[in-house]
């Protein structure tokens, strides 16, 4: 059993509902990335998304497209997401999350021994549909492959991935809470937790929500139906949106620590 489904397993039998924090690499700059990234964790968030830049983030809204923008132009790639989650793989599991692009011109090969040897637990390749990853799950075993579902994703599918978990070695689901991209401002999240409950149920994989929660309230009420939740735009735009070192990790830190806070609330 990894890391990350041994955290998933203890988390649903303490009722400790899980944060991922999600970084763009490279924004603002590696070496901050790093001090981010143990902000984060400090801060309360259990497990770190680290996006890995591209030149057409077609998932992601504006605010992480503007980051991942900024990053590409420093020249950012996945070697820097691999010297990233050296620094921090010590402390958390380590998820990656990319497109197909990079890792296929990269090698898959070459991706799965540089990604092990970096302390990667999990990837997430937005664009690689689960029941297509498995090529790339091989190369990257024992590194776990995790699938993404939406609002859109119909019984027939939840049912195909139920025959594809153990071979992809999933250790959750990643639940897109709305038909569109990352910042969305249409998140329901009561619906969203009722339907991640359900994916849950049908494909026996603990399940977190992602894509649009940016509040504490958002987080509470969304990880009510669901093992844990992801942030990442509002991180990002705290990011983007401070001058300074100093300014950019505090208001990261109030942020995540505000989302800590909200999760630990009985239900």
């Amino acid at each position: 059993m990894s890391r990350t489904e041994s955290l998933f397993r203890e988390s649903a039998e303490t009722q400790h509902k899980l944060l991922v924090a999600y970084l763009c690499v490279g924004d603002p700059s590696v070496e901050e990335s790093i001090d981010l990234a143990h902000t984060c964790l400090e801060a309360g968030a259990d497990i770190l998304e680290l996006g890995v830049p591209f030149s057409d983030p077609s998932a992601d809204g504006p605010t992480i497209a503007r980051a991942s923008e900024r990053a590409v132009a420093r020249g950012v790639g996945l070697s820097h997401a691999f010297e990233v989650a050296r620094a921090v793989c010590n402390r958390a599991p380590v998820v990656l999350f990319g497109y197909y692009n990079p890792l296929f011109v990269y090698g898959e090969a070459r991706f799965g021994e540089d990604a092990r040897t970096a302390g990667i637990d999990a990837v997430l390749v937005v664009d690689l549909p689960f029941d297509e990853a498995s090529p790339l799950a091989s190369a990257i075993a024992p590194i776990g492959y995790v699938p993404l579902l939406a609002p859109t994703t119909s019984q027939e599918r939840l049912l195909t991935l139920g025959a594809h978990t153990r071979a992809l070695r999933c250790p959750f689901a990643y639940y897109v809470s709305v038909a569109g991209i990352t910042g969305s401002t249409t998140l329901n999240p009561v619906q969203a937790a009722a339907r991640a409950r359900e994916v849950s149920e049908q494909t026996s994989l603990p399940v977190v929500i992602g894509f649009g929660i940016d509040s504490a309230e958002k987080a509470r009420e969304a990880s009510k139906g669901a093992a844990g939740i992801v942030v990442g735009s509002a991180i990002v735009k705290r990011i983007e949106e401070r001058a300074s070192k100093a300014e950019r990790k505090a208001r990261v830190h109030a942020f995540v620590s505000e989302l800590r806070r909200a999760l630990d609330v009985p239900c």
